[in-house]
C-alpha cells in the first residue's frame, strides 16, 4: 500500500474519491499542483488500489535529466546506439511494463520527446535507440506536473494532442495555504512517524498553540515543508522560535515593495500617535507597544488593499500573492475594518 493521503479538507476528501474511482481502470492520469504537496503519494495510492499491484512502479523525473539523457531512459538503448553505450540497456517503458510509469515534471519534456511520447500512448509501441525492432509495452502512464499545462500550450510549450491523451483524468492537489485544516492530521501523522525514526526520546512535540500558528502560515514549500520543519522542531526543540521564522521569512519574501505611485499613502508619524485625547504622550495610555500595533495594522490594511485591488478583490488569489491562507485573509479583511469597493461583497 502507498503512503495515505492525509486530510480533511473538502479538497483531500475529493482526491480519496477519485483515487478510489480511478483506480482499477488504467486510464492516463495528470496529477496536478505545486511542488511539495504530495503527487508522488497520490500516485502511489493509484497504484497500491490498481489491479497492477505487484508489478512495477517505475518513476522518472522528466526535469532532471537533459533531453538525450531521458529519450535514453525512457525508451532504451543498444549496445552502440551512441558514445558511451557499451552495452544494451533497458528503458522505463520496457522496465515498467504490466505496472506504472510516473513521469514527474511532465511540463519540462521537450517538444521532440514529447512527439515521441504521444507515438507510444496512442500504439503502446516504442523502439530503443539504436534499434529497427519496435517493442509492445501495457503501461500504466500517470503524469504529475506543477506547470499550467493549458497555459504551456497557449505558450507552444506543451503540445496540446498529448495533453489530452494524457490528461482523461486530471487530479488536482491544491497548496496547503488552501486547505489549513489539513496542517493538524497532517502534524499528528509525521509527528508519529518521526518519533520512531528519532528514538521516541527528547523529542519536542509542537503544542496546540504552535500548530495553531502554522495554520496561519502560508508554506511555499507546501507538505515538503511542513515535513522539514517539524523534523527541526522535534530535534532541536524551540518550536515557538522556529515558527516566528517562519513568519519573519514569510514577510522578507512577500514579493518586496510595491512601486510608490501604486501605494495609496504613506504612513506618517501623525496616523501612528494621534497625539490628542487619550493617545497623546501624556496619557497613561500611551506606549511603544500600543503604536507598534497600530502601525502593523496600518501597513497590513495598506497592503492587503492594495492586493485585493489589484486582483479585482478575487480572494483566492490575493490570498495566494500574500502567501497566506484563505480564512486568513478573510479575518484580517474583518479584522482590519478593509471595505470593499460598490458591488464586492467582503
Amino acid at each position: 500500500m502507498g503512503p495515505p493521503i492525509i486530510g480533511v479538507s473538502k479538497h483531500i476528501q475529493h482526491i480519496r474519491e477519485l483515487v478510489d474511482h480511478v483506480a482499477h481502470t488504467g486510464l492516463n492520469t495528470v496529477i496536478s499542483g505545486e511542488s511539495g504537496v504530495g503527487k508522488e503519494v497520490v500516485a502511489q495510492n493509484l497504484y497500491s488500489r490498481s489491479p497492477r499491484l505487484g508489478k512495477p512502479f517505475i518513476k522518472i523525473n522528466c526535469a532532471a535529466l537533459p533531453e538525450g539523457l531521458l529519450e535514453s531512459e525512457l525508451f532504451g538503448y543498444e549496445k552502440g546506439a551512441f558514445t558511451g553505450a557499451e552495452q544494451k540497456r533497458r528503458g522505463k517503458f520496457q522496465l515498467a511494463h504490466g505496472g506504472v510509469l510516473l513521469l514527474d515534471e511532465i511540463g519540462d519534456m521537450s517538444l521532440p520527446l514529447q512527439a515521441k511520447l504521444l507515438h507510444v500512448l496512442q500504439s503502446g509501441e516504442f523502439t530503443p535507440l539504436g534499434s529497427e525492432k519496435e517493442l509492445r509495452t501495457d503501461t500504466w502512464v500517470i503524469a504529475a506536473t506543477n506547470h499550467d499545462l493549458k497555459q504551456d500550450i497557449a505558450e507552444g510549450k506543451f503540445r496540446e494532442d498529448l495533453f489530452y491523451r494524457l490528461n482523461i483524468i486530471k487530479i488536482h492537489i491544491p497548496p496547503l495555504r488552501e486547505r489549513p485544516e489539513d496542517i493538524p492530521p497532517l502534524v499528528d501523522f509525521y509527528v508519529k512517524e518521526y518519533a520512531e525514526q528519532l528514538g521516541g526520546e527528547n523529542i519536542e512535540i509542537p503544542s496546540p498553540r504552535v500548530i495553531d500558528r502554522m495554520m496561519q502560515y502560508g508554506w511555499p514549500g507546501n507538505v515538503r515543508e511542513l515535513q522539514n520543519v517539524l523534523k527541526r522542531m522535534m530535534v532541536l526543540g524551540n518550536c515557538d522560535q522556529i515558527v516566528n521564522e517562519l513568519f519573519a521569512n514569510q514577510s522578507e519574501n512577500i514579493g518586496g515593495p510595491a512601486p510608490v505611485s501604486d501605494i495609496k499613502r504613506p504612513v506618517s508619524l501623525s496616523d501612528l500617535l494621534d497625539l490628542e485625547g487619550e493617545n497623546s504622550p501624556e496619557s497613561e495610555s500611551f506606549s511603544l507597544k500600543a503604536i507598534k500595533r497600530k502601525a502593523v495594522d496600518q501597513v497590513e490594511r495598506e497592503i492587503i488593499s492594495y492586493v485585493l485591488d489589484k486582483t479585482d478583490w478575487n480572494r483566492s488569489k490575493a490570498a495566494k500573492i500574500l502567501k497566506i491562507s484563505y480564512k486568513t485573509l478573510l479575518y484580517k479583511i474583518s479584522d482590519l475594518a478593509i471595505t470593499p469597493p460598490p458591488g464586492k461583497k467582503r
